[in-house]
């Protein structure tokens, strides 16, 4: 994970979501999740934020090829009044977006250093940087952890992947800063040559 510039709501994001949403908190202050599922206006801006983040999943720091899913920060049902607000949502993938369910125990991509998470090869397990002071870095080892962010192989082969890939010469630096920002971090941070990562690799 690292910092997501926030994106400015797009034009009609008020009319879309906003202002229905508030239409309906005001005659049902306290929806629960089969209430809310009956008016998720939000799913209007899945495309917008998409489009405003550059597809790219807040958490896994990973491109989404197809729409993903709008993620409330501050859960629906715990901040109604979040439900319909677009600083409250996240661009996730949906299996990220289901396994954090409703946890607040999650390091906010809006405010998490860059250097808070790291990259362990050759394994692309991430950690945290150990220099943290022990309560940040507890927060980030609950956020992989609650995540699945080492145990879910699709995020962890897909990092070997995309890394082997820049490692063969398949796919640049360019490539991975606008798609995979976090790995091309790490490749910076930790001076990774094409030639160190085919040696750490194996091939």
């Amino acid at each position: 994970m690292i910092r997501v510039i926030v994106s400015p709501e797009y034009p009609s994001f008020d009319a879309d979501v906003r202002r229905p949403g508030k239409a309906f908190l005001a005659s049902c202050p306290e929806p629960n999740s089969d209430q809310f599922k009956k008016k998720n206006l939000w799913t209007r801006a899945a495309g917008q934020l998409h489009i405003a983040y550059s597809g790219i999943c807040a958490y896994t720091a990973m491109y989404l090829p197809e729409q993903g899913t709008v993620d409330h920060f501050l859960p629906k049902t715990a901040y109604p009044a979040q439900a319909y607000e677009w600083s409250n949502f996240r661009l996730a993938s949906g299996r990220i977006n289901t396994y954090k369910g409703n946890s607040t125990d999650i390091v906010d991509p809006f405010v998490v250093d860059n250097d808070w998470f790291h990259l362990d090869l050759p394994g692309c397990l991430l950690k945290p940087n150990p220099g943290l002071e022990q309560a940040i870095r507890d927060r980030v080892t609950r956020t992989i952890k609650l995540l699945r962010l080492n145990q879910d192989d699709n995020y962890v082969q897909g990092r070997c992947d995309i890394l082997m890939d820049f490692a063969r010469g398949d796919v640049s630096i360019g490539f991975l800063q606008r798609r995979y920002p976090f790995l091309a971090k790490e490749v910076s941070r930790q001076a990774l040559a094409s030639d160190s990562l085919r040696r750490l690799f194996g091939f």
